[in-house]
């Protein structure tokens, strides 16, 4: 499987497991996958589609690839996916693999397209014209706790009783729930052979964005939504508006909303001959909602659409490795000693961010988190999965976890808008006479002047934002002690 650290990824390699298959899963960086429950469980095996050589050795012995890939956060991004499904196509057929199962976008027969939907359905095309047959599932809508179409929904609907919006909010749509989409997944690596071609897939409701909203309001208990159409709002200036209401940043909000630009239904529903629908049906839209908000409430959202890292190449030496000896770094390092036990203080680092904040100056964090959603970044409204555990690759505000030793070490990398490239790590180890000793350090490599002169501005702010982080956190695990 290619994309097991995505949201659809994460979710189905467990229940392939069930279905009683073996799994090889392949990533860039396989450290990344060490905290998934489903670990121990599968291969794991280094590997990067846009490399051919190592894509014909990850998918050699294998009979069927899941292609889960799409480069959303790429300039160059139809490039990239043409370029990574030829090389899987090339190598499926080499491998004799049986089938290629490919999840791409509901889309009209047109060939007026947005770029990522026209780059969805390119890949498609090239699986079904390769030697090797190909499941092409199509979906809208992606209804489940985490996914960033319901992440842009849920908070579009609770944060604003009223709204103006774009004419593109009555167009018809086909939501389906997660929980469908992986069981047509599942059964996709069973299907007859022969089997090339697309397959709509939805639920069984037909809705336009605003009667979703509504209904949402309607499960969530909310007042009913006051929606204003204007026909002024470009998908371009929608996207800009998502950015900035819901933690959904830009690079993701235009693609999500240049497809709901077209109606986006199923033209056909085959694929019920070859999956039947379950006794109680598939989900209907306000069950699917009520699913993902309560295993939001129980810290049950075993992926998120965040899961997926911003670009970044892992076989790269991280600057705030010790050894690091690759050019300028810069850092801030504080250390105190806190009369609480070691585990009382990692439990203040290990819960930090989200909810809980960053115990340092928080006008400054929430100012500096805005800009960065005004220039295109993350910000920090991606919050966390879970209050209290992280995992290796999850997304911790505008932070990635690059590593993670549970109990003594939290290494997160930035993503936000940067002229270089940042790291923060909080450690802890037993003091020498009691206690705990708590250790803090802030790397910034720069990239070229901009970076150095960045670094120099910030400067005078350590010691309310880091050494106040440092003093907080310690403070903190005091107080629980």
């Amino acid at each position: 499987m290619f994309g097991a650290s995505g949201y659809i990824g994460g979710r189905l390699v467990p229940d392939l497991l069930e279905a009683g298959h073996q799994v090889r899963v392949v990533a860039r960086n396989p450290a990344k996958l060490g905290d998934r429950p489903w670990h121990d469980d599968v291969e794991i095996v280094r590997g990067d589609v846009l490399d051919a050589d190592s894509t014909e050795q990850a998918v050699d012995g294998q009979q069927v690839a899941y292609y889960l890939v799409h480069s959303l956060h790429s300039n160059d991004f139809a490039a990239r996916d043409r370029q990574a499904a030829g090389n899987l196509s090339s190598a499926a057929e080499s491998a004799g693999l049986r089938r290629i199962v490919y999840l791409g976008g509901l889309h009209p027969d047109t060939d007026e397209l947005s770029p990522h939907l026209a780059s969805r359905k390119e890949v498609g095309d090239i699986f079904l014209d390769g030697p090797t047959d190909a499941v092409v599932l199509q979906a809208a809508v992606i209804l489940g706790s985490g996914s960033a179409s319901f992440e842009m929904l849920r908070h579009l609907t609770e944060r604003l009783p009223a709204m103006v919006t774009p004419q593109w909010v009555h167009n018809r749509i086909q939501p389906i729930a997660i929980r469908d989409v992986l069981r047509y997944l599942v059964a996709a690596a069973s299907f007859p052979a022969g089997q090339n071609r697309t397959f709509d897939i939805g639920g069984p409701d037909v809705l336009t964005y605003v009667e979703m909203m509504r209904r949402y309001a309607v499960v969530a208990g909310l007042p009913r939504r006051i929606v204003l159409p204007v026909p002024v709002l470009t998908p371009w200036l929608s996207a800009q508006w998502v950015n900035l209401v819901t933690p959904v940043p830009g690079s993701i909000a235009v693609p999500l909303i240049a497809s709901l630009v077209h109606e986006v239904i199923c033209q056909e529903d085959d694929i019920c001959e070859l999956v039947p629908d379950p006794p109680q049906g598939r989900l209907h839209f306000e069950q699917a909602v009520e699913l993902a908000l309560t295993r939001i409430g129980q810290y049950r959202v075993t992926t998120r659409w965040s899961d997926a890292g911003w670009p970044h190449d892992p076989s790269q030496p991280s600057a705030a490795d010790p050894d690091w000896a690759g050019g300028t770094v810069y850092e801030d390092l504080r250390e105190r000693h806190s009369t609480a036990s070691p585990e009382q203080v990692w439990q203040v680092v290990e819960g930090i961010g989200g909810e809980h904040g960053w115990y340092s100056f928080p006008l400054a964090w929430v100012v500096r988190g805005w800009a960065d959603r005004v220039s295109g970044g993350v910000g920090l409204r991606r919050g966390r999965r879970d209050p209290y555990r992280l995992h290796t690759g999850e997304a911790l505000d505008w932070w990635r976890v690059e590593d993670i030793e549970r109990g003594s070490r939290l290494l997160l990398r930035a993503e936000m808008r940067l002229p270089g490239r940042a790291w923060l790590e909080l450690s802890v180890s037993p003091g020498v006479h009691g206690g705990t000793c708590y250790r803090q350090r802030a790397v910034f490599r720069p990239h070229g002047f901009a970076g150095h002169a960045y670094w120099k501005l910030i400067a005078p702010f350590h010691d309310v934002v880091f050494g106040g982080m440092a003093a907080n956190i310690t403070g903190a695990a005091e107080r629980a002690s």
